[in-house]
């Protein structure tokens, strides 16, 4: 029997290569379930006709219907708030490839249906970590990460079960983004099309601009702690945000590193190509037998590092200091950084602006836990409430 597969987000960069990835092999996996959001339906219907899934959605309800009149016979169409939640406990496996705070309800819903989650969405896990950590201990849940890094890192860990004490920190590496080695004077002018021309991956908009402010690195350092930090012998590895550190790497090879309390050093390389982190999670704990990224070790010729200019992005600060807070401090941090992204995209706030508004925010966080998921739906609103009124302030929108 294959392995079901629901894609959620299917229209998405992760989506896309994940359909790409599972129609490779097409003996061991199936796609049973797909969804998006409904910006680009024709996109989703084409995929639909593709793969023919059982089940589809559309995160949009007002175009439920429309997406129901397209589809092939054989494929039945769900409806309503819950459709992408509901979608995400239909099949063995759910990649969530859902953009940004909205991928919460699908990671609750595969986790919360003890199935494996294949999460690419950061965000639920950074807004909604005690949350979603109840969720974990779901009997049959289990949560692969797609992020390359956080990919990297488990990879690394497999067989250090035994030896949780002995891990001594981890490695998250940079790229850099489009605007490496440059001063914060320098990038006082940079424009929307310079901050989504990514020098080494082919992204969507929002998590490439979080690239190039170093933001994405500083919710994937958030990410690590929840995915990696419990206490050890609690199925975590007892790291800290003082032993997560940020490397720049700017050929993106190196795709993260674990040091052991010896001093040696694991580390995961291959050329960048995000089908590897998702058929590692398609395949876990076997391994997917088509080498996305393989190295030509004759040809590779350098691979350099180099501390994060902090001055220059201080974003990665920012989510280091909201990751100590801990509570909803990280739900805060997310969803103004989601607003002031929008904003940027948008034209309305600099690129330099970015990080002044999530400052602004979390100036104002109210030391709320999260406990629960009226909490952190609460925290984000309040996030995004004060992240508006912080770009109307900039722009002097609404004098």
């Amino acid at each position: 029997m294959p392995t079901t597969v629901g894609v959620i987000g299917s229209t998405g960069s992760i989506g896309r290569q994940t359909l790409e990835a599972v129609q490779a092999d097409p003996d061991r996996y199936r796609v049973v379930a797909i969804a998006a959001g409904g910006s680009n339906l024709d996109a989703l219907v084409a995929q639909i006709h593709a793969v023919r899934p059982r089940w589809a959605a559309v995160g949009d309800p007002a175009r439920a219907a429309e997406l129901a009149a397209a589809v092939p016979a054989g494929t039945e169409v769900l409806d309503g708030p819950g459709a992408l939640a509901t979608l995400a406990a239909a099949a063995d496996v759910c990649v969530n490839g859902v953009v940004g705070f909205a991928g919460l309800p699908v990671t609750l819903g595969c986790l919360e249906a003890g199935r494996r989650l294949a999460l690419a969405n950061k965000e639920s896990l950074i807004a909604a970590g005690p949350v979603v950590q109840r969720a974990r201990r779901t009997p049959g849940a289990e949560l692969v990460p797609v992020d390359s890094e956080h990919a990297a890192i488990h990879m690394c860990l497999r067989g250090a079960a035994e030896h949780r004490q002995r891990v001594a920190a981890v490695h998250l590496t940079a790229s850099g983004g489009p605007f490496r080695g440059r001063t914060r004077a320098e990038l006082a002018s940079v424009s929307i099309s310079d901050a989504l021309a990514h020098p080494t991956w082919a992204m969507g908009p929002k998590i490439t601009i979080d690239s190039s402010t170093l933001m994405n690195k500083g919710l994937e350092v958030i990410e690590a702690n929840e995915l990696f930090g419990r206490p050890a012998g609690d199925a975590g590895f007892g790291i800290g945000f003082d032993e997560i550190e940020v490397v720049v790497h700017p050929q993106s090879i190196v795709h993260s590193m674990v040091t052991f309390s010896d001093g040696a050093t694991m580390a995961q390389l291959s050329h960048p190509d995000m089908r590897l982190p998702i058929g590692y999670a398609l395949a876990y704990p076997d391994r997917f037998p088509l080498p996305y990224g393989r190295i030509d070790w004759a040809g590779l010729s350098r691979l350099d590092f180099e501390a994060p200019d902090l001055d220059a992005f201080p974003c990665l600060a920012l989510a280091y200091e909201a990751g100590r807070v801990g509570g909803t401090a990280p739900a805060w941090i997310s969803g103004a950084n989601e607003v002031a992204v929008e904003a940027f995209l948008a034209g309305r706030i600099a690129w330099i602006s970015i990080p002044d508004v999530i400052r602004g925010v979390m100036d104002l966080h109210d030391g709320g836990t999260g406990e629960t998921l009226d909490e952190v739906l609460h925290a984000d609103g309040d996030a995004r409430r004060h992240a508006a009124a912080a770009v109307e302030r900039l722009t002097g929108e609404g004098r």
